[in-house]
């Protein structure tokens, strides 16, 4: 967590406001520092500050930054020290298995897809109809849905950039996607064996 999220995670505006002396209603009104402002215009939200009168926003480190003129890393430094925030760093060994969850992660999620993909290849030309009057099996129909999308996500895998492909990992694992498409996997063997 660098300097940055360790403070917006644990000061808001509307802290920081009071801190350095504004006075802030109940609702987060308070007068705008930014302008000569005589009615309270600028809200001080949970992550965010807004003036409706100057039109002045961002986050704590921005409020902090404007209201002293002073570098966002400055302000960052300012507020950690007023408040007493600890950056947390990550150890080697914490980001050493990160990486392994990460790249274990992208190999199960390349199996997965890949033995997908098998199938819904089969499939498309197994079961597509006959005829035009044929009504399409839902094998087919899943085949014709699925093929391209699965098609993409493996190739994303294989020639992708780092970001793609972590970005793609962490997509199939949230949700439990890759859980899901494992379960489907299943149902897929277990009506195959049932039919053989």
């Amino acid at each position: 967590m660098t300097i940055f999220e360790a403070i917006k995670s644990t000061v808001t505006p509307r802290m920081a406001a009071e801190h350095f002396g504004l006075s802030v209603s109940r609702n987060g009104m308070a007068c705008c520092p930014f302008h000569n402002d005589r009615h309270p215009s600028m809200k001080l939200n949970e992550d965010y500050f807004y003036c409706f009168g100057c039109g002045a926003k961002g986050d704590v480190i921005e409020f902090t930054s404007k209201l002293f003129g002073i570098t966002a890393m400055e302000a960052a430094q300012k507020l950690r020290a007023d408040f007493g925030v600890q950056e947390d760093k990550p150890s080697i060994l914490t980001k050493l298995n990160l990486y392994r969850t990460q790249a274990d992660n992208e190999r199960l999620c390349f199996r997965v897809l890949r033995e997908y993909l098998q199938i819904l290849q089969d499939w498309k030309v197994r079961f597509s109809p006959q005829t035009p009057e044929d009504d399409p099996d839902d094998r087919f129909v899943e085949a014709c849905h699925m093929l391209e999308c699965t098609q993409y996500m493996l190739d994303l895998l294989t020639i992708g950039s780092p970001e793609e492909r972590t970005e793609l990992v962490n997509d199939m694992m949230k949700d439990n996607k890759i859980t899901l498409l494992q379960e489907r996997l299943r149902e897929i063997k277990e009506e195959a064996n049932g039919q053989a």
